[in-house]
């Protein structure tokens, strides 16, 4: 599963948490978002999912990246996604659908993207549902222009992991060497496919999450 998990990366011990009371509403509300304003670096900051084997990738993630470019058609973005796990770097390119401030794949399964409010101006908040034959899985994905964010943006970001039910984020260290530009990449969405049809894998990855819960702190 190596890495291709920041499209739809990163828990699975959601049961327990409570949405808090109120504010929820705003927190959660779409933002609207060019495809401008969608171009160029992102560097992968956290995130809370319950995409089998998430939660112990997370921790073994020590970088990620997207760097995401315009196409000849005006709704199609190319996303190349780089990310360092066991000391090694490796990269992921696939186009996706991007239109009314939503990002789609359809085939080989469906995910849809929407932006989330933050008061950080150079930051992505994403709420990202993919769905697999009959399985469902959900992510919150905290992007920035900057390795670093203040520690207002985190806390608002964990509030609205919160709001939606799902554990505490994961959140990379940032003190970590950025992968570089030049990884010859694999394509994405047949790799990430093969992943999300492969239940006894996500049988063993809910296995290992559970561990890497109770024992890694």
């Amino acid at each position: 599963m190596r890495c291709v998990a920041v499209v739809a990366v990163l828990s699975l011990l959601s049961s327990g948490h409570s949405a808090p009371v109120s504010g929820c509403d705003s927190l959660l509300k779409p933002i609207t978002l060019s495809n401008k304003g969608m171009l160029g670096r992102w560097l992968y900051i956290g995130g809370s999912s319950d995409l089998p084997g998430s939660r112990s990738l997370g921790r073994l993630l020590t970088s990620a990246w997207l760097d995401v470019t315009a196409t000849t058609q005006s709704n199609i973005l190319n996303l190349l996604q780089t990310q360092r796990m066991y000391g090694e770097c490796s990269s992921l390119i696939y186009n996706v659908t991007f239109e009314n401030s939503t990002m789609l794949i359809e085939q080989p399964f469906y995910l849809k993207e929407v932006y989330l409010t933050t008061d950080c101006s150079n930051c992505l908040v994403v709420h990202e549902e993919v769905i697999s034959g009959k399985d469902t899985f959900t992510s919150l994905l905290l992007f920035s222009r900057t390795k670093t964010v203040s520690p207002v943006v985190l806390e608002m970001f964990n509030k609205q992991a919160e709001c939606l039910r799902m554990p505490s984020p994961l959140m990379i260290d940032s003190n970590y060497e950025i992968c570089p530009d030049n990884i010859a990449p694999s394509e994405g969405l047949s790799a990430l496919n093969s992943l999300l049809e492969a239940k006894m894998g996500h049988r063993v990855a809910r296995i290992l999450d559970t561990l890497f819960d109770m024992f890694v702190n």
